[in-house]
């Protein structure tokens, strides 16, 4: 994933207020850039002072930072602003645009100012609108003020939700399980669309280089089992066998994902996976997860579409997981259980052990995955999904609650409506499967989706 943001600043200025004053808010927005490590292109190279002042700036300025190839462009009013100017630059750039400006201090003893940064913006975004720029606003404010940082911050992350699924790269393995219709997709929409590319993979190529990896490796394998075997609870033996299966699965997702620049993958999970490797395939699933790649079971490339765009929106450091949402809390009318798919184990709450169990929806087969109970927090919850060339991202956040005990990974969630989500979901165009991620950052996805034509924010709130 994309971590890092390339941000073009663009100063503007003019002509009638004080240049000192603009300079002095110039130096203290990149002092911050330095101090928050953003990675930022100033214009300071092609312009004498770095301030855009008027149209014959325009030229310089775009075809500068489209050699920088930016990602987002910030462009603070630091006196006024010359709005054909500011607007040109935006719609010329075509990448997500930040509007701000300082909050105007008092007027001088004698009646005059200094600036009027607050005029400049509002003229700027008549133009803006007129000429179809879709930008971001931050309120007038001082720029050390926490109104700026959350709004610039916010920005930062939703122009990298932007960046990466404007990139983004699928691997498939397997095809689909045949009785899933709820996880048909449109391929040849998503990259004509969106430039989202599917790369597949044959299953029966797959399952034989990962069984020729464990035989090469096992050996390695055999000692990390060791260590394994200290954290997971196993009801059989023989599982030994079937960890080192799943340590092979995982390096095998790894190395495919690596090998291939892929952003995520979504795996036939079942039944010929755990019959070809007899291994616990959900466990090394989990596994390469936490290793920084969104692998998402059951096939389903609308929840890696969801997963990346979930870990590109926060800055937590949690990784995504993917889950069904199965029933309601019986003691709840809010809470709901996320269940099944696939959860690193980085995320398990720390008093919760794992264990592995026979699968007790398809007995036979070995376990799939591993049981435990995720971490108590805050979690967003979101869903890409789409019909007819119709697509949405829903969004909602809810607080983990108690519940009953449940065999693989799970976690109860209170969100503030269940009967309104519920209704969302029935009549949108979604399905069960979700992912989530430990933290808040629903008002980040709701940001991107303006920045991403034909995707619409839906709030299940």
């Amino acid at each position: 994933m994309h971590k890092e943001i390339n941000l073009g600043i663009a100063p503007i200025g003019k002509f009638i207020f004080s240049h000192d004053a603009a300079m002095e808010q110039k130096k203290k927005i990149y002092h911050l850039m330095d101090n928050w490590k953003i990675k930022y292109n100033g214009i300071d190279e092609i312009i004498d002072d770095g301030m855009v002042r008027g149209d014959e700036d325009i030229d310089p300025v775009v075809n500068y930072l489209e050699s920088k190839k930016i990602d987002a462009v910030f462009i603070p009013h630091c006196n006024f602003g010359t709005e054909s100017a500011a607007s040109m630059i935006a719609k010329r750039l075509s990448v997500p645009v930040l509007l701000w400006g300082p909050r105007d201090e008092t007027p001088l003893p004698d009646g005059t100012r200094m600036r009027d940064s607050l005029c400049g913006m509002l003229a700027t975004s008549k133009v803006l609108n007129k000429l179809d720029v879709i930008f971001t606003y931050i309120e007038n404010s001082e720029i050390e003020s926490p109104v700026f940082e959350k709004g610039f911050k916010k920005f930062i992350k939703a122009a990298r939700v932007k960046k990466n699924v404007s990139s983004l790269k699928i691997g498939q393995i397997g095809t689909r399980i045949d009785f899933f219709w709820s996880t048909i997709i449109d391929e040849s929409d998503l990259l004509n669309r969106f430039g989202i590319q599917i790369l597949p993979f044959d299953m029966a190529d797959f399952i034989n280089s990962v069984n020729k990896r464990q035989k090469k490796h096992q050996n390695i394998y055999k000692v990390e089992v060791k260590e394994l075997s200290k954290t997971i609870i196993t009801r059989d033996n023989d599982y030994d066998e079937n960890l080192m299966g799943s340590l092979a699965l995982r390096d095998e997702l790894i190395s495919r994902a690596v090998e291939n620049d892929l952003n995520a993958i979504a795996i036939k999970t079942f039944p010929s996976l755990q019959k070809g490797l007899k291994a616990v395939t959900g466990l090394g699933c989990a596994l390469a997860c936490d290793s920084g790649i969104p692998i998402l079971s059951e096939s389903d490339i609308h929840g890696a579409i969801s997963s990346v765009m979930l870990e590109s929106a926060t800055d937590s450091g949690n990784p995504s997981f993917s889950a069904d949402i199965v029933m309601r809390h019986p003691g709840d009318d809010n809470g709901i259980l996320l269940w099944h798919g696939i959860a690193p184990l980085s995320q398990k709450d720390p008093d919760s052990s794992i264990n592995l169990y026979p699968t007790w929806t398809f007995k036979d087969l070995p376990p799939i995955n591993a049981s435990f109970k995720l971490k108590d927090g805050t979690v967003t919850i979101c869903r890409f999904d789409g019909d007819k060339g119709n697509y949405c991202l829903g969004i909602g956040e809810g607080n983990t609650i108690q519940g009953p005990y449940n065999r693989e990974f799970y976690a109860w969630v209170k969100v503030n409506d269940w009967k309104g989500w519920e209704k969302k979901i029935i009549h949108g165009p979604y399905i069960h499967h979700f992912s989530a991620i430990f933290d808040k950052c629903s008002d980040v996805l709701i940001e991107a989706c303006r920045y991403l034509p034909g995707i619409k924010a839906d709030e299940f709130e």
